[in-house]
């Protein structure tokens, strides 16, 4: 399959089931979302939903957040990961939004990307999600689902973003960071991908690539080696639970 054809039937599938994609992450305002996306860096939008709501409560606003220190922004977001460096991050943010941006998230990438704990991915999902513009965030998700969907062939994050960017219509680029991210969620997941409920498989280069003859044996021959092994195991346990017995019964 040529891949404008892969990208036709990836655009097409998603704008008609999922026409309405938009980020799981609870937010009010642009400095919420920036807040947001930057503790959601290696965790899950559930846990940061969880934390976000005391946060803005008690830090409503950049200059709220400019005015505390990483160690009582730390107490409400202990729970998150590297909450040290993330709170670290939100006082160096919350400081240089108000002092260099007159506490309004700026549109420009580069602007973005001078504020600590905002890198590229960020920057993107700020200005596509706030903005938009054409502009698409490259996570694991998006990374992964990218390649084995076989919209591109690529091993860096920034390769990937380039690589979708040419190929996705620009209107498509805010909403197809959603659909990629929330299909890698819920389907195509790392390390068990749910092919058999995932309705892209008829144009799958990773799902063609392990159906293929050869794929189908060497996965049929590890199923038996396991299986092989999970009954050698039985059979130790039950001669050490043998001589166990014998053992206790000596010492009676």
């Amino acid at each position: 399959m040529l891949k404008a054809e892969r990208y036709r039937h990836f655009v097409e599938y998603f704008s008609k089931n999922q026409p309405n994609a938009v980020t799981e992450l609870n937010y009010n305002s642009p400095y919420q979302l920036l807040v947001a996306v930057i503790l959601s860096a290696q965790c899950t939008d559930k846990r940061i939903n969880q934390v976000t709501p005391a946060l803005f409560e008690r830090f409503p606003d950049a200059a709220a957040l400019a005015a505390s220190d990483a160690d009582e922004i730390f107490t409400y977001i202990r729970s998150v990961s590297y909450p040290n460096n993330k709170a670290k991050h939100l006082a160096g943010m919350g400081k240089m939004l108000t002092e260099v941006f007159g506490g309004e998230v700026p549109s420009d990438l580069d602007d973005l990307q001078k504020m600590p704990g905002v890198g590229r991915k960020t920057a993107n999902v700020i200005a596509s999600v706030v903005f938009d513009a054409p502009a698409i965030a490259v996570d694991t998700h998006v990374f992964r689902v990218a390649n084995r969907l076989g919209l591109v062939r690529a091993s860096t994050p920034l390769a990937v973003e380039k690589q979708l960017v040419k190929n996705l219509p620009e209107n498509t680029l805010a909403i197809a960071h959603h659909w990629l991210i929330l299909h890698g969620r819920y389907i195509c997941v790392a390390r068990s991908p749910k092919c058999e409920i995932c309705p892209l498989t008829w144009f799958c280069k990773y799902y063609a690539q392990q159906n293929t003859e050869t794929a189908l044996l060497k996965a049929e021959a590890l199923k038996f080696r396991k299986s092989k092994d999970a009954k050698k195991k039985k059979i130790q346990k039950a001669i050490v639970k043998e001589l166990v017995k014998r053992s206790v019964d000596k010492d009676i």
